[in-house]
Formats: structure tokens, sequence, C-alpha cells
């Protein structure tokens, strides 16, 4: 599936990404072949494969959870065109 400037454009809008004129043809490059991936996935025959889980036989061992101090919000938020208090303000993208 091609993408094309427009569509790219669209979604960094929505997305409140800022590309530069470099990246846009990038993008739509990428994008392009993740869709033609997920197509080809799309077409594979699934119908006597057993579903799976876990892509791993063994069971792999567990780590204990650790809380990080990150302060990486405020950096974050910075580039948000508009927000109140810890959350971005978005337009409504779906009806």
């Amino acid at each position: 599936m091609k993408i094309n400037k427009k569509t790219i454009l669209k979604i960094a809008k929505l997305s409140k990404i800022k590309l530069k004129e470099n990246e846009i043809e990038e993008f739509a490059n990428n994008l392009s072949s993740i869709l033609d991936w997920v197509e080809q996935l799309n077409e594979t025959d699934t119908d006597n494969i057993e579903p799976l889980n876990n892509v791993s036989s063994s069971k792999l061992p567990l780590r204990e959870d650790k809380t990080v101090s990150n302060n990486s919000s405020n950096q974050v938020l910075n580039n948000a065109p508009e927000k109140v208090e810890e959350y971005f303000i978005v337009p409504k993208v779906v009806e």
C-alpha cells in the first residue's frame, strides 16, 4: 500500500508531530513498508495452525518490579501545543 505525502501530513497533524520536509518521504516509505508487510500477514493461511500465546515453551524467570524515578513527563509535555496539568489536549479524531 503506497502512502502519499498528504496522508503523512494528516497523520502528523492528528498526532501533533512536527515533521521536517526531508522526513515526510522517509515516513511515507516506512509506513508503506509496514502496511505491505501487514498485507502479507493477512494473506498467510493459518487455518490448521494452533494458536500461540507464548513464543517460548520454556518458562522464563521473572524479575522483581522496581520503581524508577523519571521526570521525562515534563519534557514530553513541553512539546504539547495544548495541555491541562499533565494531560495533552487533542482534537477528537474518532466519531
